[in-house]
């Protein structure tokens, strides 16, 4: 139907039931206990790390960026301390990537979502966004009684200090988003005086958007309808894997207790240890109730776990009626048998496989990487040409990246036709043909050179020979190469 509904038959007076359910505003509550604190330090870590990096100097040399961690787009490098990544190598951040990726995997084989409840940039914002509202509006109870309310001066005032207090925290986080792409310093100072460029600040004003829209009012739909995650999280688990779990068989039957009512009397009738006060709902960021089973939305946060915990132990009961369990754990205790937890897994083994090979790869690969990188680029057309003399010449574009901070001085020569000459236009008087070629390129550019290399008709006893163009650094003898092909005439 045109409005998105339907119509139950058999009544008098039909009515519409929606096919979709509206939003519910989710209040969590605050807690106290491990995981709460675990959260806290974990998050302050994060956000001091976040805050204080590109503030960080490192000395690179004179014309070389200061900021210890820098995206620079202008140069375009990728600075990280000591390391410098330049965009022919973006194999080095895919690979970053894929270890990362499956760091993930691995510890979600272990312990479930853990990264979404402790360390996603998403739950760490949402948090801080939930904090300032507690601040301004209370907990939970005095929320969900002040948005029953009507407008007074009173609600206004407490309604424009919590939105003050999220777009404040929505500029800072802006800024330190904006400062990894540019020197934080001199942004700071063009944003405050209103001379920063059109380009930084329209991402500015993107980045406060967001943080001030994903962690302010969408929140927990974020995770729920948006990220790919909670759906993807699901292969990676296995019933080994710990996540937040019910412990059913000790606290079902569930029900409320009354005060006069003993426990021996209450288990007589029926019931478990679980009072079924709800505070383990009402602490829950995504507003789901763990003791309906495992739920793709819960992000393995353990709020719930603390909620619980503090109710058991008022209750003089044992703890971790909710806690980190598996699914293997609670099968094998209902039947009456131990369990030992098992770490090492196939999955958790391939996993760790993964990540050692990839990375150390990696690592080997950047160890031994070159200071220098040369690129050569065969013209395509005309393929040759035929000398006056009767010699045949190619003609190629050659790159050469200096990755150092000094000035490089190179010798450019050829292999593969012993009586080649090489011309390179470009470089100093004279521009005579020669076995050698001396070249130079400036600190950490891309210096572009044309260069011809001609050969004597009978050299080419070929359509296509192969080439290698050699380059060695005239100071500390380091050398790199590059294959290309030299093209003739067919023999007849």
């Amino acid at each position: 139907m045109p409005d998105g509904s339907i119509v139950q038959q058999g009544s008098a007076q039909p009515a519409k039931v929606p096919l979709y359910e509206s939003h519910k505003t989710i209040h969590p509550k605050s807690v106290k206990g491990l995981y709460r604190r675990l959260k806290t330090a974990t998050f302050s870590v994060l956000l001091v790390l976040f805050f204080i990096a590109p503030w960080i100097r490192w000395e690179r040399g004179p014309e070389a960026p200061a900021q210890a961690v820098l995206f620079d787009l202008t140069a375009p490098r990728f600075f990280l301390f000591w390391i410098e990544i330049w965009p022919q190598e973006i194999y080095y951040l895919t690979g970053i990537l894929i270890v990362a990726a499956l760091g993930l995997f691995l510890t979600t084989a272990l312990a479930g979502r853990v990264w979404c409840g402790f360390a996603c940039p998403h739950t760490v914002w949402t948090d801080l966004f939930v904090w300032i509202e507690r601040v301004f509006e209370g907990d939970r109870a005095e929320r969900i009684r002040m948005e029953k309310q009507p407008w007074t001066m009173r609600k206004i005032l407490r309604k424009a200090g919590k939105h003050a207090g999220w777009l404040a925290l929505s500029l800072v986080t802006g800024f330190g988003f904006l400062a990894y792409f540019t020197d934080a310093p001199t942004l700071l100072h063009d944003l405050a005086t209103f001379q920063a460029s059109y380009e930084a600040t329209s991402f500015f004003g993107i980045f406060v958007g967001m943080t001030y829209v994903m962690a302010g009012w969408t929140r927990e739909q974020m995770c729920m309808y948006m990220c790919p995650w909670p759906r993807i999280q699901t292969a990676m688990l296995d019933e080994h894997s710990l996540v937040v779990t019910y412990q059913a068989d000790r606290g079902d039957n569930r029900g409320p207790k009354r005060k006069s009512q003993s426990w021996d009397e209450r288990r007589t009738q029926g019931f478990g240890d679980c009072i079924d006060c709800g505070q383990c709902v009402q602490v829950c960021p995504m507003g789901i109730d763990v003791r309906t089973g495992e739920q793709a939305d819960c992000i393995n946060c353990g709020l719930c776990v603390d909620a619980c915990d503090t109710i058991m132990i008022q209750q003089g009961l044992p703890t971790r009626l909710i806690a980190f369990d598996s699914l293997a754990a609670q099968d094998t205790r209902a039947s009456g048998k131990s369990y030992q937890w098992r770490l090492i897994r196939p999955r958790v083994i391939v996993y760790a496989l993964l990540m050692l090979v990839i990375g150390g790869a990696m690592a080997w690969s950047f160890a031994l990487r070159p200071s220098l990188n040369i690129t050569v680029l065969r013209d395509r057309a005309p393929l040759f040409v035929t000398l006056s003399d009767g010699s045949i010449r190619n003609a190629y574009t050659f790159k050469v990246a200096n990755k150092t901070r000094q000035n490089r001085s190179y010798t450019l020569s050829v292999a593969g036709l012993s009586a080649a000459d090489i011309k390179v236009i470009g470089e100093a008087e004279p521009e005579t043909a020669a076995h050698t070629a001396t070249i130079s390129a400036e600190p950490d550019s891309v210096a572009t050179y044309r260069v011809y290399v001609t050969a004597p008709r009978g050299e080419v006893t070929a359509s296509s020979l192969p080439l290698t163009f050699q380059l060695s650094d005239t100071v500390t003898a380091e050398r790199n190469s590059r294959d290309s092909v030299f093209m003739g005439p067919a023999n007849q």
